[in-house]
């Protein structure tokens, strides 16, 4: 229902009011259509202000403070699942786990694996064969994602 029709759903029991023929009905439904703007527009800003809704400026508002861009043909949910796991990036995220998280989060189809070595892990592919496609951009998300004092250490053609 319009926000015109609301309108003088709430006079109408006032009994002052002539609709037919009147100035008045007119008058009311030009409120009401103005309001309906209102609400479609604060319906866009609810929606784009969250992230789990986003789909336009403000997902693209996230991605540019995370220093992403939105790339052609990617779905907007698996670019706010990517911001969400970035943005859970904390002082505590740096163990194993929370590392494996983010990559899993960024829709990435690596794993990261300890070495013997404290400043130097492995990056594999499981699922895989060979070096993947689009590997460069890839390479370039996971180095953002890892801490930079590690020495990172890519392992191929493994399949699980």
């Amino acid at each position: 229902m319009s926000h015109g029709q609301n309108l003088r759903d709430l006079l109408e029991p006032l009994g002052v009011y002539r609709w037919e023929g009147t100035f008045q009905w007119g008058e009311l439904q030009s409120q009401g259509e103005a309001l309906d703007g209102v609400e479609a527009e604060l319906e866009s800003i609810q929606r784009e202000m969250n992230l789990a809704t986003a789909q336009a400026e403000g997902l693209d508002g996230v991605l540019a403070l995370l220093g992403l861009e939105r790339e052609e043909g990617a779905l907007a949910e698996d670019l706010r699942q990517t911001a969400a796991a970035l943005l859970r990036i904390g002082g505590d995220s740096f163990t194993l786990a929370a590392i494996n998280d983010t990559i899993r989060g960024c829709g990435l189809p690596a794993r990261v694996e300890e070495t013997g070595d404290p400043l130097k892990v492995k990056v594999v592919f499981p699922e895989t064969a060979g070096i993947p496609a689009g590997f460069s951009a890839v390479q370039d998300r996971i180095e953002e994602i890892l801490p930079c004092h590690l020495q990172v250490e890519y392992q191929f053609g493994e399949e699980a």
